[in-house]
């Protein structure tokens, strides 16, 4: 039987003040009246160290190593959205970054632009200005045996018009490794030698063993036309009579 705690607060009982809103308390005669709340606060107890360690263990050793692969989840999610961001960019066309320079137009932007002031060598291997022969026929024959095609040219170029025949190196007539020698006919082509290669410079044209390149030099200086793969004189034999208007 337990003694009531008759007395409240400050009895003489000798038990202390308790709030009133505990209500009546019994203290038991025997102590093991009490075992089943001892047990309910000792497992409360358990449980709220348990809590406590585990709450140490990830805010310290725990934490620091999940951080770890969290940054390198983190840095890998981070440049793969990079390198897909860069493929779906739109992009400038190729070649929109810088313009390509060409040094000379081709041969079909060449037509109305003045010859260059280009001296080239005869067979004393004295200077000749090819302005000084205009209006002129220029057959560059530095790669083909083209002496059939120069000698149709020259047939066929109308009077008060040169000629000029221009290689790499002299030739000797009759020559059949490039066919640089004077034709026949009347008059004869000029026979000039290009060493620098100053002309195939400015045409930007490459030398083709079946082909010459021709040069359709008005009295102005300026170029009419330019065939760069000639392989008869039918190809132009229509613009020569504008050489002499």
């Amino acid at each position: 039987m337990g003694i009531p705690d008759a007395g409240g607060p400050g009895s003489a009982d000798g038990l202390p003040g308790l709030p009133p809103e505990w209500g009546r308390v019994i203290v038991p005669d025997d102590a093991a009246a009490l075992a089943d709340e001892a047990a309910l606060v000792r497992r409360e107890l358990r449980r709220e160290a348990t809590r406590r360690r585990w709450q140490r263990r990830l805010g310290g050793t725990g934490h620091r190593m999940l951080g770890l692969p969290l940054l390198v989840l983190l840095v890998v999610a981070l440049t793969t959205t990079a390198a897909l961001l860069a493929v779906a960019w739109p992009r400038p066309p190729r070649g929109g970054d810088r313009p390509t320079v060409v040094p000379y137009p081709p041969p079909s932007g060449l037509a109305g632009r003045p010859l260059p002031a280009v001296d080239l060598l005869d067979a004393d291997q004295s200077p000749v200005p090819l302005r000084g022969l205009l209006p002129a026929v220029i057959i560059l024959v530095d790669a083909c045996e083209c002496a059939a095609q120069v000698a149709a040219a020259t047939a066929a170029t109308p009077p008060g018009v040169h000629v000029v025949l221009v290689g790499p190196s002299a030739a000797t007539p009759g020559d059949g490794a490039t066919g640089t020698g004077p034709p026949p006919g009347d008059p004869p082509a000029r026979v000039l030698t290009d060493p620098s290669g100053s002309l195939r410079a400015f045409l930007q044209v490459p030398a083709r063993p079946d082909s010459a390149t021709v040069l359709l030099v008005t009295r102005s200086g300026a170029l009419h036309r330019v065939v760069s793969q000639a392989r008869t004189v039918e190809d132009y034999r229509a613009d020569l009579v504008a050489l002499v208007r």
